[in-house]
């Protein structure tokens, strides 16, 4: 109990250093993908770096309580971070890869809408769990006052926890966090699968038609792999539950947005380079 009611610490918001280093890095990570191929290698590492950015961006805004919101005895839904953010991005990705057909915005924005509407769905169902099935209402322990409703919430919250439920702001978050997360592993994908459908038919001697079950297979594992790169590192981030945008740890964002960049362009390095070596 003593640990459920401690207060977590922020940590180090903005390290100069790390994010020097970590800029360093990334440039030469592009660096590389220019000598490599200066137009469609490049492109495709730059959109893989963006949708990477943002699936690290958005991981801060779901709402995850653990195992202690399984108790009742912190807000958010009872799972890990990357568990949950691996869902909601997936999620969106399938969506946008039935869209891919239709371009890359259109493809986008229907990852983002798979991806904030797994998060809705979710937030509303394990809301009914918490009311209806454990009897507790919503109530955050890191803000005196919903900051979307207004809504007070230091009565609602039972002494010894850290609040409970899925706050309002909890649930906006968690939606934003998903339209996120689904837009930005769409985009990953997107970018793979043009760079493969380009590159594979002259790499395997083979016709456009023949090569697109492979393209749109490995560039989904790609994706995949990446979503879960970046949804683990903004675990790592986060170290433990998070209640969504108003939560102190949400400040934290900038160290994951730099380590998001860095990892997605040295993981999308590796998938552009077994086409273009």
């Amino acid at each position: 109990m003593t640990a459920v009611a401690a207060k977590p610490q922020t940590g180090a918001i903005f390290n100069p250093t790390a994010m020097v280093v970590g800029i360093v890095l990334l440039i030469i990570l592009l660096g590389i993908g220019y000598y490599v191929s200066p137009t469609l290698g490049l492109a495709a590492l730059i959109g893989i770096v963006i949708g990477g950015v943002l699936i690290g961006f958005g991981v801060h805004f779901v709402p995850v309580g653990g195992a202690p919101a399984a108790m009742g005895q912190a807000p958010g839904i009872a799972t890990g971070v990357a568990m949950l953010a691996a869902g909601a991005g997936l999620a969106g990705l399938f969506g946008g890869a039935w869209a891919a057909d239709q371009g890359l915005l259109i493809a986008v924005i229907t990852g983002g809408i798979g991806g904030g509407l797994m998060m809705a769905i979710t937030c509303m169902m394990v809301n009914f769990v918490y009311v209806f099935g454990m009897g507790i209402p919503a109530a955050s322990g890191k803000v005196l006052k919903d900051p979307i409703t207004g809504d007070s919430q230091p009565e609602y919250k039972s002494q010894g926890t850290e609040g409970h439920g899925l706050p309002f702001v909890s649930f906006v978050g968690g939606v934003i966090g998903g339209i996120l997360g689904g837009a930005g592993g769409t985009l990953i994908y997107i970018e793979l699968l043009d760079l493969y459908k380009a590159t594979l038919p002259t790499v395997m001697n083979a016709s456009a038609a023949q090569i697109l079950p492979i393209a749109v297979a490995t560039a989904g594992m790609f994706a995949i792999g990446l979503f879960l790169v970046n949804a683990v590192l903004t675990a790592y981030n986060i170290t433990g539950t998070i209640e969504g945008p108003h939560d102190p740890k949400f400040k934290r964002w900038p160290r994951s947005v730099v380590a998001s960049a860095v990892a997605s362009a040295l993981c999308g390095l590796v998938a552009i380079l077994i086409v273009l070596i």
